[in-house]
């Protein structure tokens, strides 16, 4: 009797897969979520935070690299500068106007019909563009600009992390305990939807010209 033989496992990834097949997921994505909820208890350290979980995915999923909190902590060092804690002021300020302009429209004045499904719009856009930011590779990290050009030359990919975001909203509202595991999905699907695009999308079959340089 003749004993099949045992193929070692593969590295390979499958057609489309950004991940390889040795990538702990679930175990890493939690991690980082941690991780990334910890850093960003001072608010102001949110976008840098949010930014070294991300480049700790990448580095995972380009390098294989294992997903450890030193590996973190070193990412969040590099981005801990200035202008990501500038950007970490604007979190609190955009939270209060979000407030009080949810206050005005639950007023009896002129137009709330129209305003709040607009508040909602741009809530999630500004949301979206911000976690494309903090996906960004270096020499683009963490910029504003950059990321509002990919959010609008990936669509597909902006409609992704939007549904993230509704989906993470709509999980604060109805399940508060869940808050601390939040930043591990916003970062990875973040990441992901970086390195898919606009490098990958294609054109008659063909890749675009120009498109994805630098994001890689």
């Amino acid at each position: 009797m003749t004993q099949a033989p045992v193929l070692p496992p593969s590295d390979r990834r499958e057609p489309g897969e950004v991940f390889s097949a040795g990538f702990t997921l679930f175990a890493d994505m939690l991690l980082v979520g941690l991780l990334t909820g910890v850093a960003c208890l001072p608010v102001v350290t949110a976008p840098a935070a949010f930014a070294a979980g991300s480049a700790t995915l990448r580095r995972a999923a380009e390098t294989g690299a294992p997903v450890t909190a030193r590996a973190y902590a070193g990412h969040l060092r590099a981005r801990l500068t200035r202008g990501s804690l500038a950007g970490g002021l604007a979190v609190p300020l955009l939270v209060a106007v979000l407030l009080v302009d949810s206050a005005l429209i639950r007023s009896p004045l002129p137009g709330a019909g129209v305003v709040a499904p607009a508040l909602v719009l741009l809530t999630v856009g500004a949301a979206v563009v911000g976690l494309r930011a903090t996906a960004l590779p270096a020499p683009y990290t963490l910029s504003p600009r950059e990321a509002l050009l990919r959010s609008l030359a990936a669509p597909r990919g902006s409609l992704l992390l939007a549904g993230a975001v509704v989906l993470a909203a709509l999980l604060v509202w109805s399940i508060p305990v869940l808050i601390p595991l939040l930043p591990g999905p916003l970062v990875f699907a973040a990441t992901v939807v970086d390195l898919r695009s606009p490098g990958t999308e294609r054109v008659g079959g063909e890749p675009r010209a120009g498109a994805g340089r630098g994001v890689m």
